[in-house]
């Protein structure tokens, strides 16, 4: 639709006035505070900037933090695909229940989240209780930390594939089949180039969403110093001390490692896509 001299009808207004507001919203609720966390922190001069984030306590938080986000984000990376699969591909009773209930993790408050995964994996819990008795725990153990971190990330994984198995046609798996492939070669070179960039996405969503979680985790972790206690636990210990300072080095740390786990994760995006475009 054009108005008269061949402009183009605009729904928004102009460039200037949105990218305007776009700087503005953007400045206000991630530069100012991100900028805000690492002058807070340039307090600390380097000597004991160094100690409070290498301190023995936090670099255990660390480990398990980036260890279970990153466990939580792959097994995400996996069984979403089979979820996403299952959804897209299949027709059941009981389907929109179950593609609702991938939803639950992010419509549920963390804290009841965390509630009831620790009811649930306790030595008593309904399932917890069976491990137990096999000689597994899962409550108050880094596994535990890694089944809250799974919980919460699954959503990322299944809406980010979604979309993009509904869009390829079926009968592309058809004609490899037709033409002798197997399974792993309709998977490895016919689904794959077009899944990879989107599951990456998916994973790299549930990967940001399990370095910052906190409420779901500090039940069923227990939050045993050098054990179970994660590095968002640690820097709310510090603050509830009035040592801000040293909550702000930690999370510093932690945000520039997310920053270029993120990077790493987006530029192999990118990568994989160009190649898929290439081919």
């Amino acid at each position: 639709m054009k108005r008269k001299g061949g402009r183009a009808s605009r729904v928004l207004p102009g460039f200037r006035l949105t990218l305007g507001l776009t700087i503005l919203y953007l400045t206000l609720l991630v530069l100012i505070p991100l900028a805000t966390l690492a002058l807070k922190s340039a307090t600390l001069d380097w000597g004991a900037f160094w100690r409070t984030i290498s301190a023995p306590r936090v670099l255990a938080a660390y480990r398990l933090s980036f260890g279970a986000a990153l466990a939580g984000a792959a097994l995400n990376g996996l069984f979403g695909l089979v979820i996403a699969w299952v959804l897209v591909r299949y027709r059941f009773p009981g389907r929109r229940i179950a593609d609702a209930l991938v939803d639950m993790p992010l419509a549920l408050p963390t804290a009841v989240a965390g509630i009831a995964l620790t009811a649930l994996y306790s030595v008593n819990g309904w399932i917890g209780k069976p491990l137990a008795a096999a000689g597994l725990h899962v409550a108050f153990t880094p596994l535990g930390v890694v089944v809250a971190l799974t919980f919460i990330g699954l959503p990322f994984v299944v809406r980010t594939l979604q979309p993009v198995l509904e869009s390829l046609d079926p009968e592309i798996e058809e004609a490899a089949a037709s033409l002798g492939a197997r399974r792993r070669q309709i998977f490895g070179r016919v689904l794959l180039p077009h899944l990879l960039p989107a599951w990456l996405t998916g994973f790299a969503l549930a990967l940001a969403r399990a370095l910052g979680e906190y409420g779901s985790v500090v039940f069923i972790s227990g939050n045993m110093p050098l054990k179970t206690e994660i590095a968002p636990f640690l820097i709310m210990t510090k603050l509830d001390q009035y040592d801000t300072t040293g909550a702000t080095a930690i999370a510093v740390v932690m945000l520039a490692t997310s920053f270029l786990l993120l990077a790493a994760v987006n530029g192999l995006q990118a990568w994989t896509t160009r190649r898929g475009l290439a081919a």
